[in-house]
């Protein structure tokens, strides 16, 4: 069969261009080509051709007609009956896993970013070949090597271009190591860690997150893939992952890492460890298991499906509590995290407003185009989807005849690891739970009532405790310090600080209380000069503008805090599996 070949080097360090040669060998007579607006998996609409440039297309040494026929697509004029060679390059400058990134330093990218679909050959076998930029540098990747040197450059194959483009690739000079899981080959390769990195912690404790994921899908059988790559970078201050079919890129704080020397585990190393079950849990739910929206990308425009409540929302369920099942973490360290999301969520005012099916269907426009007023209109899939979750897998549980477990094992087995509805969950959770869940997926997923978080915990040991809300939450603001003073990014709605009068974007500069003026370097000064009075004078900076504004101060806000009553009426749950 022809084949598409890419063939992928660097055109300028120092100006970050990827220069890609892209041979078509069998290209139809008006052959189309076009660029990805979005990467699966991030669901916004990213317009990675803006990044494309010197665009050439030449056949048997000879120019072609090319014209671009709208924002991300153009039509090549040639010849069936010879192979087309098209040549340009990409600017790479994101620092994200979402894009593609080249400097003097260090090279990535998604295929997303820089391999044009070629229309009608997109089941085709793709080859892509890998130039090293600069001597010394390694190159690594979830794809089949086929004529691959011991530094990884050389040529890989895809089957599909779905395959190609899922398959992140990451160059320069890294830490690598490999661990086994259920028998199969898993390489982790680190980027830009400090030299007090303690790698075989790392390597032994994704070793065991990998173990606790095969074994809560599979049991003892081997996963459904061959390898696994984790590609980690490591920055002064970032934090985020994508995932992808064998593979997941991810990116991390250097103070994040674990340390050579320090046996207890910081909270930034926890996070991090949530992020890896995270991504590595995915391999599972959306990238085989997946909306039936997504059987097949469209890569031109917005994929929209009501069920990211379920692919993200469960999955942020499950990526801590399989750190506490693989013995990562305690009782009181996952109840801790699980208190913080119970609380994201009962402090975010648009969960009254807006269902979690439709804030999946918006994530689109609202959740990855936030601005200050996302808080009071939608509700992230990912922390209210992960206390649905909660929520299912408590009751099932106190109804005895099943568990969220075995249900996420069922539909695997029902979907055949593919496409699935909320149907598909509807009818598992009737077969296995011995009754329709009408009522709760229509309250939990499709209203907006509160979720019985604390009757539900309170069955399995665990009591969820009201205590004092802090100040900002009192207020019903979300501040960034500034050296001018604390400044109000978010302002809640109905809270204190709307009542008042203040805005999203006001800088708070002064207190006025009982006659005294006092200057405020950060919020919580105020409780300082408040004291015992409930109504103060702040002084707001707006527009260059200085208002007085009478503010109410609440002491009725709480906030809940979970506490381990019966450990072992929680183990079940908790340990499950461990």
């Amino acid at each position: 069969m022809p084949r598409v070949h890419y063939r992928v080097e660097a055109a300028d360090l120092h100006a970050h261009l990827w220069q890609v040669t892209l041979t078509i060998e069998a290209p139809s007579a008006a052959q189309f080509v076009s660029l990805p607006v979005w990467i699966p998996g991030s669901y916004l609409v990213r317009e990675f051709a803006r990044h494309l440039q010197r665009l050439t297309a030449r056949q048997d040494g000879r120019a072609v007609p090319l014209q671009q026929v709208d924002k991300t697509t153009w039509q090549v004029g040639c010849s069936p009956s010879q192979p087309l060679v098209l040549a340009y390059e990409v600017y790479a400058f994101d620092t994200s896993v979402r894009s593609a990134w080249l400097d003097a330093e260090r090279g990535f990218f998604n295929g997303t970013s820089l391999c044009l679909r070629v229309h009608g050959q997109e089941t085709r076998p793709h080859l892509l070949e890998l130039v090293a930029p600069r001597p010394g540098w390694e190159a690594a990747t979830g794809l089949e090597p086929l004529k691959v040197g011991k530094r990884g450059f050389g040529t890989y194959a895809a089957a599909t271009y779905d395959e190609l483009v899922d398959c992140p690739v990451e160059m320069g000079q890294f830490w690598s190591t490999e661990v086994r899981v259920a028998g199969v080959p898993h390489r982790i390769v680190v980027t830009g860690a400090p030299a007090s990195f303690d790698g075989e912690r790392f390597a032994a404790d994704v070793q065991r997150i990998c173990e606790t994921v095969v074994r809560f899908w599979h049991d003892r059988r081997k996963p459904h893939f061959r390898s696994y790559l984790f590609l980690l970078n490591v920055v002064d201050d970032g934090y985020g992952g994508l995932e992808h079919r064998n593979s997941t890129a991810l990116i991390c704080g250097r103070r994040d890492l674990p340390r050579r020397g320090e046996a207890r585990a910081t909270e930034g190393y926890t996070t991090l460890l949530g992020l890896v079950s995270h991504e590595y849990f995915h391999t599972w739910n959306v990238k085989q298991l997946r909306p039936a929206e997504f059987a097949r990308y469209d890569y031109n425009r917005e994929n929209h499906t009501q069920l990211l409540w379920f692919f993200e929302g469960f999955t942020s369920y499950y990526d801590d509590l399989l750190l506490r099942r693989a013995g990562l973490i305690d009782d009181a360290t996952y109840l801790r995290l699980l208190n913080k999301t119970a609380n994201q969520v009962l402090q975010t005012p648009g969960r009254e407003l807006q269902p979690v099916a439709q804030a999946s269907f918006d994530a689109w426009t609202r959740y990855y185009r936030q601005d200050e007023n996302t808080p009071n209109t939608t509700v992230s899939y990912y922390t209210k989807g992960a206390l649905v979750a909660l929520c299912f897998d408590l009751t099932l549980r106190a109804e005895g005849r099943t568990t969220l477990d075995e249900v996420m094992r069922a539909l695997w087995a029902r979907c055949k690891a593919g496409p699935m509805t909320e149907a598909d969950f509807a009818a598992v959770l009737r077969e296995l739970g011995g009754r329709a869940f009408t009522r709760e997926l229509a309250a939990w997923v499709h209203g907006t009532r509160e979720l019985p978080l604390a009757d539900l915990l309170q069955r399995h040991g665990v009591a969820a405790l009201e205590e004092p809300a802090q100040l900002q939450q009192r207020l019903g603001v979300r501040t960034e310090d500034t050296p001018a003073g604390p400044k109000l990014k978010h302002v809640l709605r109905g809270g204190a600080a709307e009542q008042a009068g203040l805005a999203a974007g006001d800088e708070l500069v002064g207190v006025e209380v009982a006659g005294q003026g006092w200057r405020l370097n950060k919020l919580d000064d105020l409780t300082l000069y408040a004291g015992a009075q409930r109504k103060v004078i702040v002084l707001a900076a707006r527009d260059r503008r200085l208002l007085r504004l009478e503010l109410a101060v609440p002491t009725g806000t709480t906030t809940l805090r979970l506490a381990l009553r019966d450990a072992a009426q929680a183990q079940p749950w908790l340990a499950a599996g461990a």
